[in-house]
């Protein structure tokens, strides 16, 4: 199993962030193929400090070849390409494997 994760920075404006993730980003996500899973979570600490990282996004792959197809394909690139428009504090993505 292979992890794409997405950290989004503490955007300029949080709320038009969140309309604009869920209302615009998230149906795009949502039809990347071959993704086993596709989660996203806001952030807290224990120390109530603001986090470095608004939101959190977590996409499951069944392989690096197929994360790779899947985000080299055209629904993939879409929703590459579309973080320019929200993510005015950034993003990192990583992935992790077992």
């Amino acid at each position: 199993m292979h992890i794409l994760t997405v950290l989004y920075g503490q955007p300029d404006d949080p709320a038009a962030f969140d309309a604009y993730y869920t209302d615009t980003h998230v149906p795009l996500a949502n039809k990347i193929p071959d993704c086993r899973s596709f989660t996203y979570r806001h952030l807290s600490t224990l120390d109530g400090s603001q986090p470095p990282y608004h939101l959190i996004a977590e996409l499951a792959f069944d392989s690096l070849e197929s994360l790779q197809g899947a985000m080299g394909g055209p629904e993939g690139q879409a929703a590459a390409n579309d973080v320019p428009n929200f993510a005015t504090g950034g993003a990192t993505m990583l992935v992790a494997h077992d």
